[in-house]
């Protein structure tokens, strides 16, 4: 990873029983506070399905190593930690994924197990090259009139959304064996 790369932070924590409501209202806040800090480039939380192992998964996107850094030697981080930790099951599993890793992360395994540049490349080839060879033009034919950098802008942000919530995490998934060395 270089220097000036994006970095995304995985954090897997682990809810107390019966906490998850508390935890829930200072993660809200505490999204604030991260959203509004210089560098960070959003912040998606999953949630752990109905009666199942009360382990909130948060991706935190920051600009670079440099924005994470200053992130995490504010003071105000560090009360961060301490309050969501009250409502913590042990501690938290954190991982820096640089680059393209952040959209390969396969539920089972461990939480810095990331596949190789040449692997990461070829799936990522496979969600890009259909959608950057479909979605302009049918943007294009359903905005007539646009002018085209509107459109291509309009088609662009369809492509991000589209790889980053359903095309890589199913990618990810059909390829877990090949990518990571075993089916998690």
């Amino acid at each position: 990873m270089m220097a000036g790369d994006p970095l995304s932070i995985v954090v897997r924590r682990r809810i107390k029983p019966g906490s998850e409501a508390a935890f829930e209202t200072a993660m809200r806040q505490f999204i604030g506070f991260t959203l509004a800090f210089p560098g960070n480039r959003g912040i998606n939380v999953l949630r752990p399905a109905e009666g199942g192992d009360r382990v909130y998964t948060v991706l935190d996107r920051f600009a670079d190593p440099d924005s994470r850094k200053a992130f995490t030697a504010d003071p105000e981080y560090a009360r961060w930690m301490q309050r969501l930790g009250e409502f913590s099951d042990g501690e938290p599993q954190i991982a820096e994924i640089g680059g393209l890793g952040g959209w390969f992360t396969a539920r089972g395994t461990p939480s810095n197990a990331q596949p190789s540049s040449l692997k990461m490349a070829a799936v990522t080839f496979l969600g890009v090259y259909p959608l950057t060879s479909t979605l302009p033009g049918l943007f294009t034919y359903l905005l007539p009139g646009w002018q085209s950098l509107a459109v291509n802008a309009v088609a662009t942000a369809a492509i991000v959304a589209a790889l980053t919530w359903v095309v890589m995490p199913l990618l990810t998934r059909l390829f877990a064996r090949w990518l990571f060395g075993s089916s998690p």
